[in-house]
């Protein structure tokens, strides 16, 4: 049963607008309910400004669409993680649940979206008679692998330092603000929109703009305001209900704000689009991995909590190592640009794993497990990309006659390329260099 785009806008808004409605006439709720009312609104304001914020894609260019999308599609999780940060700045003890709601919103992209995405990727062209061997990337998507490359490495010092401290906070919003830059040169194309936000898309310019413009502002107002409530909510309810509230905030809200961005990659997945499937979480994990962690500190000061940072605990400190080495090794897996279906696997694998095994050996041992893995993979593929045409320095320097316009249009002619689907995988690297098409139209 399909539901018409204007019936699921108002679906997403009667589901929000109660929140809204509660904070401003100041009625509060118990643990429970509140998670339930709340929590919805976090889902719906998601579902919003997904939406709104693919339907821009009509007036900016593609590779910063794809930047600003990721960064607002997440905005619910940012809420919630740094509302636990700016309210550690006056409450101490909500540091902890600010670091559990960073790592496991990372690990929960990584470790299950990306997967999701190939998974789905490869049963729907299989079902339209393709063979294909996962999920293949535009060279284009190169930006974002590298950035995400640079805030990796930098990661791990926190380990070292216990803390997120300033200093990590300049680096990794120095390396974000540096991918919106290289982002926004990127060549606009037509992007390819599909249901809610084919129907804004679709709209006057003038009209387009307004709702696109309403509908963003609207859904951050309701995020904001729900945020709070919902963060405070998790905890209660986890110590009424006996729960671990460290893994009802690393989990449960991650899952209720991600779940919106997660099915629209999984909608695009499923009708043949994979780089616009996994280069949207992808970008969202540049963003997380950047923006989300840089912005923890900042919020932590204003709340009052001081210059020097949020201090991690042991628990803190082993989440945030199983984190950084799971990311290394999703830097790892797509350096040749191709997530196969057996690395999709492998990430899900070792993902569910860790939950029968809370002991800090065996987290570690995971930890461990992720960094070996990474370190295989970009030997064995360094062989073939070092130096390569296909692995570009994240900020190139313009050759002699780039600005003209025999290469600019060169350039765009790359850019519409199609991605080939691959019936079997070529050596690492050498499909990079030649890469990969749609998959919609098969070979």
């Amino acid at each position: 049963m399909k539901f018409d785009p204007v019936l699921k806008i108002a679906l997403a808004l009667t589901a929000a607008l109660p929140a809204l409605l509660l904070r401003l006439i100041g009625v509060q709720l118990a643990p429970a309910p509140a998670i339930a009312v709340f929590g919805s609104a976090v889902v719906a304001s998601a579902f919003l400004l997904v939406w709104s914020s693919e339907a821009a894609r009509r007036d900016i260019s593609s590779s910063l669409a794809t930047a600003i999308l990721a960064v607002i599609a997440v905005l619910p999780e940012y809420a919630v993680d740094l509302f636990f940060a700016w309210s550690a700045g006056h409450a101490p003890e909500n540091a902890h649940y600010a670091a559990a709601n960073m790592t496991g919103s990372n690990r929960l992209l990584l470790g299950l979206g990306w997967p999701f995405v190939v998974l789905l990727f490869v049963f729907g062209a299989r079902r339209r008679g393709q063979r294909v061997t996962g999920v293949v990337l535009r060279e284009a998507r190169r930006l974002e692998l590298g950035f995400l490359g640079a805030a990796s490495l930098y990661s791990l010092v926190v380990p070292f330092t216990r803390r997120i401290a300033w200093y990590d906070a300049v680096v990794l919003l120095g390396i974000f603000f540096a991918y919106l830059w290289r982002a926004a040169r990127g060549e606009q194309e037509e992007p390819r929109l599909h249901g809610v936000a084919k129907r804004i898309g679709d709209l006057p310019r003038r009209t387009r703009r307004a709702a696109v413009i309403g509908l963003m502002l609207g859904a951050t107002a309701i995020v904001l305001s729900a945020a709070g409530p919902f963060a405070t909510a998790l905890v209660q309810g986890g110590r009424q209900l006996g729960i671990d509230e460290f893994l009802l905030v690393q989990w449960l809200a991650p899952v209720s704000s991600e779940s919106p961005e997660l099915l629209v990659a999984a909608v695009l997945a499923l009708r043949g689009h994979q780089d616009s499937a996994l280069g949207t979480l992808l970008s969202a994990k540049v963003n997380q991995w950047t923006l989300l962690v840089g912005s923890l500190p900042i919020a932590y000061a204003i709340g009052g909590g001081g210059a020097g940072g949020i201090a991690l605990d042991a628990r803190q400190t082993e989440e945030f190592i199983l984190t950084a080495a799971q990311t290394v090794l999703g830097f790892a897996v797509l350096a040749d640009l191709h997530l196969h279906i057996w690395e999709a696997i492998a990430l899900l694998a070792l993902f569910a794993l860790q939950f029968p095994f809370p002991q800090t050996q065996v987290r570690i041992g995971f930890a461990i497990a992720y960094a070996a893995l990474a370190l295989v993979l970009l030997v064995w593929r360094g062989e073939s990309c070092l130096g390569s045409p296909a692995m570009p320095a994240v900020l190139p320097a313009r050759a002699p006659g780039a600005s003209s316009p025999e290469a600019r249009a060169a350039r765009r002619r790359l850019a519409a390329a199609p991605l080939r689907t691959h019936r079997s995988r070529p050596a690492p690297c050498a499909r990079a260099a030649g890469s990969a098409s749609d998959p919609t139209s098969p070979r």
